[in-house]
C-alpha cells in the first residue's frame, strides 16, 4: 500500500503554460521560480514574467528570487518583489558570490514583515542562522537543497531531518526540500518532517505512476521497447 501524501507539492519552472498547467492538476499547492529557470525558459522580462504569472496564479504562494549580488540592490530588490502580490515570497540567496552572509539582510527585511523563502542552503548552521533571523510572526520558507547534497554522495536525510526539527521551533516557518530529482524524493521529504518539496513538471507527470503495480509496469517497459524496436526498423538477422 502506498503512504499517503500530506506534503505540499510546489511546482518548479518559469513557463507560464506549464505553472498553469501544473495548477489546473489541484495537486500543487505553490509555486516558485529562480533566475537559471527564467534562463532557460527564455525570459527577457522579470516584471512582465512575474506579473503574467500572477494573473493566472492569484490564490497560492509564488516566490521570485532576487538577482543583484550585492546586499544594498538585494534588499531594494526585495522590496519591491513583495509589492507583486499578497501571495509572493521573496527568494534571498543565503550567501552572495563572494561566500557573504545574507544573514543581516534576512533579519531586516524579516522586520518589515517580508515573508522570505532563503535558498541554496546546505548545511545545518545555515539553517539554524536563518531561522534565529526570522522576526516572530512572520511567514518563510527555508529551502534546504537536499538533491545537490546527494549528488555530492551524500545521504540529505540526516540534514532534512535535522532541518525540519530546527525549523518547527519558530512558528510560520516551512522547511523546503529543494533539487528534487524523483517522485521517490517526495515520500524521504515527507518522511524527514519536510513541510514542501518542490518539483519540476516532469516530477509532477511523473506522480500519476505513484502505487503502479511493478508488473504492469515491467510489462509496460517492454511494450515500450518493442514500440520503438518496431519504428526502427532494426533487424539483428
Amino acid at each position: 500500500m502506498t503512504q499517503e501524501l500530506t506534503i505540499k507539492v510546489y511546482a518548479d519552472g518559469a513557463e507560464i503554460d506549464k505553472m498553469v498547467a501544473a495548477y489546473e492538476t489541484g495537486k500543487i499547492t505553490g509555486f516558485t521560480t529562480n533566475p537559471s529557470l527564467m534562463k532557460k525558459a527564455g525570459i527577457t522580462s522579470y516584471t512582465d514574467f512575474a506579473k503574467a504569472a500572477l494573473e493566472k496564479i492569484t490564490d497560492l504562494p509564488i516566490s521570485f528570487e532576487v538577482f543583484a549580488d550585492d546586499f544594498e540592490t538585494m534588499e531594494k530588490e526585495a522590496e519591491k518583489i513583495a509589492r507583486f502580490g499578497k501571495n509572493v515570497y521573496v527568494k534571498i540567496p543565503i550567501t552572495n558570490t563572494k561566500g557573504e552572509s545574507a544573514v543581516p539582510l534576512i533579519k531586516k527585511l524579516s522586520e518589515k514583515g517580508l515573508s522570505l523563502n532563503v535558498t541554496a542552503i546546505l548545511t545545518i548552521q545555515q539553517v539554524e542562522e536563518t531561522v534565529a533571523a526570522f522576526k516572530e510572526g512572520t511567514t518563510n520558507i527555508v529551502s534546504v537543497f537536499a538533491g545537490r547534497a546527494a549528488d555530492t554522495g551524500v545521504d540529505p536525510m540526516p540534514l532534512m531531518k535535522a532541518s525540519a526539527k530546527e525549523c518547527h521551533t519558530k512558528p510560520g516557518t516551512e522547511l523546503l526540500w529543494a533539487s528534487s530529482r524523483e517522485v521517490l524524493n517526495i515520500f524521504q521529504a515527507q518522511e524527514t518532517g519536510a513541510d514542501i518539496i518542490t518539483c519540476t513538471p516532469e516530477i509532477i507527470n511523473k506522480m500519476s505512476m505513484i502505487g503502479m503495480d511493478l508488473n504492469e509496469l515491467s510489462l509496460d517497459t517492454v511494450r515500450m521497447f518493442n514500440s520503438d524496436i518496431k519504428t526502427l526498423g532494426y533487424s539483428i538477422l
